[in-house]
């Protein structure tokens, strides 16, 4: 029953976003997602630097992540996050949570932040141009 509520939860929120059609086997990528604080790299440190319990949610596949990632970031990727492992990564909903992928072509982030919206937590922000941005920008990351 909860795994019904969830996908409810989640088919309503995607109706609500706007967005271009997507080739199949994509995730179509939104300017924005409501609800959600949109973030580009330059916005991403500020809020770094003015909330410090805030949590870095990298929602990429291992492999990419391999690749490089933003200094103390999590891994989550969007095909596991669910209600459950969201709360062993954020104490309650009011924690303020930053999600990110591999840019505004890559819908992973977006996945994630909307279970997250459909767990309950509220104080959400998105990365859309991701790891491409970081990286383009010339911002440092790490490497596993």
């Amino acid at each position: 029953m909860r795994l019904y509520r969830l996908w409810f939860v989640l088919s309503l929120l995607c109706l609500a976003l706007p967005v271009t059609a997507a080739p199949p086997g994509k995730v179509a990528v939104p300017k924005a997602i409501p609800g959600v604080t949109t973030l580009d790299a330059e916005s991403l440190i500020e809020l770094v630097e003015r909330l410090p319990g805030l949590v870095i949610v990298d929602s990429r596949v291992p492999s990419d992540r391999q690749q490089g990632y933003i200094q103390g970031s999590i891994s989550l990727p969007d095909t596991q996050t669910a209600c459950a492992t969201l709360g062993d990564a954020l104490a309650n909903p009011d924690t303020p949570a930053l999600f990110y992928c591999n840019g505004v072509k890559c819908g992973r982030s977006v996945i994630a932040v909307k279970i997250a919206q459909g767990c309950g937590y509220r104080k959400l922000y998105w990365f859309r141009g991701g790891f491409e941005e970081w990286k383009q920008k010339g911002y440092p990351f790490l490497k596993q």
